[in-house]
């Protein structure tokens, strides 16, 4: 039974989501109760085990140690023999790491390009030729010694009315900076702040320092950027400590506001959106609904010129080989693998692995291990080819599909994309994550209709009408694709009038 067959009322013929032909499991629509009947492809089905909604139940019998597939891959072996109507999940699915024979492009994909009938947005245009969608004056921490600090600056403008066109002033503070090895992990902290200071939504900005880190203003300044211009260092040891540096901060963001001020919105082509992907408190039917909905999207975003950068590397293991098959040529496909491989290593080095990743409320919304969960989280970024791979907070030139190497830790996988330069990031979401970022719009997008209704105030689209059957896949794409032109031309999304700033650099070395 297809998506489109659905209809609201639950009756044997829809009560589950039968995803694809070879399947030999069913995803509940509803909950489901045991001694219920069903009926998939002409089969009847009698329900063995109360089965939750978006949980899966065997169609057919599984032998112990035979695959579970959904979405026609597979996704684990079964433990123990599976009956027909039992409730398939944790306690009789193991999981293994696969190995793939993959299927390597042999040509070249050309970059896309724009269409003549390209949709417009209202924004801020740059001196680099990028664009933003918010203009703000950001107070960045080069290290944790100077966070509180920053915070203080920003918040002395709450409740001040603020010139037109600026949005704000935002804080980035940050637990780290110092105490760091020097090498790969401060020049990771680094090309993640250079990001958020040199940004398409940042019109000017502080660096400031405590003074005396690991983290130096000095490489932030004076680097013959295009907008070096619009930077100013400062430091609490320079400035005579907290509260003078407040009162002087002050008065440098009164200058860099009028110029912020005169900025005005511009007819912009949608070729110009760069969106990050990413997903938080995913349930089963993020894979079925809010993932691949966000999907047609980005689609349509890549057809324009556009870009969409799926991010979470933890969270394509296991369906690294249906990126692999859409790569550009074989160099970015070797690439992508090349950073599953260096995770895999990673990982090892703390005894961890990427079945680790599936959370509790994952596992609570039917997710039983990281293939299934990967399966359903690479639908976000359609069915484009993958033109790029870069490493975490890289800055991002390429359009159409790209991939960002990162962990899937929602907070420190929002923050490698806002330095790599997305302008606006969507969210897809079951469980009801609550998050957002200082200087980007983030659209959420709610998987189920329950938790749309229960989190309303966080929630922006509700994906879960496609399992309603109030809407299709393609039609919740496109409301996506229409708010994201609104939110980028300045509509607030609900993270914004809630007020989530959430800032996390991704830490890889030890403390000194």
């Amino acid at each position: 039974m297809g998506l489109l067959e659905i209809t609201k009322l639950p009756t044997a013929e829809n009560a589950v989501i039968h995803l694809h032909p070879s399947d030999n499991i069913a995803i509940a629509r509803v909950a489901l109760s045991a001694r219920q009947e069903l009926r998939v492809n002409g089969r009847a089905v009698t329900v063995e085990d109360p089965v939750p909604a978006g949980h899966k139940v065997a169609l057919a019998a599984i032998g112990a140690g035979e695959h579970i597939v959904r979405y026609g891959q597979v996704m684990g072996r079964a433990r123990i023999r599976i009956e027909p109507g039992r409730h398939v999940h944790t306690h009789n699915v193991a999981f293994e790491e696969i190995s793939f024979v993959y299927d390597f492009p042999v040509g070249e994909v050309s970059i896309p390009r724009s269409s003549q009938d390209v949709p417009v947005f209202l924004g801020y245009p740059r001196e680099d030729g990028r664009v933003g969608t918010r203009n703000y004056i950001a107070v960045v921490a080069a290290s944790n010694c100077a966070a509180h600090t920053a915070e203080l600056i920003a918040a002395s403008f709450d409740g001040e009315t603020l010139p037109p066109n600026v949005d704000g002033v935002a804080a980035f503070p940050h637990g780290e900076g110092c105490g760091h090895t020097i090498g790969p992990d401060t020049e990771q902290l680094q090309r993640t702040l250079a990001g958020v200071l040199n940004h398409p939504n940042v019109a000017a900005a502080i660096i400031l320092g405590l003074g005396c880190e690991v983290n130096q203003i000095d490489h932030y300044l004076g680097q013959g950027t295009a907008r070096t211009d619009r930077l100013v260092g400062m430091t609490l040891q320079s400035s005579g400590g907290t509260r003078a540096t407040v009162e002087a901060a002050r008065k440098v963001i009164a200058g860099l506001m009028d110029r912020a001020a005169a900025e005005k919105r511009v007819k912009t082509p949608a070729s110009k959106i760069v969106l990050g992907l990413n997903c938080g408190g995913s349930d089963s039917f993020s894979g079925i609904t809010a993932n691949p909905a966000l999907g047609v999207c980005c689609d349509q975003l890549a057809a324009v010129g556009g870009t969409a950068v799926l991010a979470e590397t933890t969270e394509i293991f296991g369906a690294e080989h249906l990126l692999v098959r859409r790569a550009r040529n074989r160099q970015v496909a070797e690439k992508l693998l090349g950073f599953i491989a260096g995770y895999k290593t990673y990982l090892k080095r703390f005894g961890g692995s990427f079945d680790d990743n599936p959370s509790p409320g994952n596992k609570e919304g039917g997710l039983t291990n990281i293939l299934e969960k990967s399966l359903g989280a690479v639908a976000k970024a359609g069915t484009s080819p993958l033109m790029d791979v870069v490493d975490y907070a890289e800055r991002i030139t390429s359009p159409g599909f790209v991939f960002m190497n990162t962990p899937g830790y929602d907070p420190v996988s929002l923050t490698g994309l806002a330095a790599g330069g997305v302008n606006v990031i969507a969210f897809t979401t079951g469980r009801g994550s609550a998050i957002g970022f200082p200087t980007i719009p983030v659209i959420k997008i709610a998987s189920n209709s329950a938790i749309y209704r229960r989190m309303r105030d966080n929630m922006d689209i509700n994906a879960g009408r496609i399992a309603d059957g109030d809407g299709t896949i393609v039609e919740v794409g496109r409301e996506i694709f229409d708010l994201l032109l609104r939110v980028a031309s300045g509509e607030k999304t609900s993270s914004e009038r809630l007020g989530h700033k959430e800032f996390v650099p991704w830490r890889i070395g030890p403390v000194l």
